[in-house]
């Protein structure tokens, strides 16, 4: 049954959720992001999607055992007083736990060769695929994320969401994303989305986007 798997980020992710602590140390994406941007992200504004999302289980005892990935997955089965809720805050901490993941104090870091091909494949090159995902995160109007998806075809696509929507985890695996909330960059960055967004692309864990990108399901593979 779905609802008994383990997350999508290889963790038993159930209710009660907790925050998912970071893989580094809060000034180790120093001097692209901030000690004080990452506390503040991480320790406040993550923390509170994972504590409203278990307030608003707290009641709901049938949907206690779900998965995260399964809260994002099948919100329009819970019921309405409560669906935009669940959605919202498990879509908050699904999006940061991916986020952060997804960066490296290892600065500079290149594709692997499997992402390196299917980029080239895709897009014509890396700096072609930058110039897309970069276009996409900084034109997101209002607050949102910028993803990078594999398909069941492994065909890579990049999509924005607004708020702390995901895309349709049936049809996509999700290998990066960047937050452009202003809460992610403001700190340091101000109104320059554009310049935050750049300095983000050195700090992408390749390796781990690799690895995703590897484990993604493919019907045609």
């Amino acid at each position: 049954m779905i609802f008994h798997r383990k997350g999508l980020f290889g963790m038993s992710d159930r209710y009660p959720f907790t925050l998912k602590p970071l893989p580094y140390a809060q000034e180790a994406l120093e001097p692209y992001l901030d000690a004080k941007i990452i506390f503040f992200h991480h320790e406040k504004h993550q923390q509170a999607y994972v504590d409203n999302l278990n307030k608003a289980l707290q009641k709901y005892p049938a949907y206690q055992d779900w998965s995260l990935r399964a809260l994002v997955l099948h919100a329009d089965r819970f019921p309405q007083a409560i669906r935009t809720e669940i959605y919202n805050n498990a879509g908050g901490v699904f999006n940061h736990e991916l986020y952060f993941d997804c960066m490296t104090p290892e600065k500079d870091m290149q594709p692997g060769p499997n992402m390196a091909a299917a980029i080239e494949n895709q897009f014509g090159s890396y700096e072609k695929w930058k110039e897309k995902m970069q276009d996409s995160a900084v034109s997101v109007f209002g607050s949102g994320w910028a993803w990078l998806l594999a398909d069941r075809r492994r065909q890579l696509r990049i999509m924005k969401t607004a708020n702390q929507n995901v895309p349709m985890l049936s049809a996509f695996q999700p290998l990066l994303l960047v937050d452009v909330w202003e809460h992610a960059y403001y700190l340091q960055y101000q109104n320059r989305r554009a310049e935050y967004v750049e300095n983000w692309f050195r700090l992408i864990n390749w390796e781990y986007v690799e690895k995703r990108y590897l484990d993604s399901p493919c019907f045609v593979c």
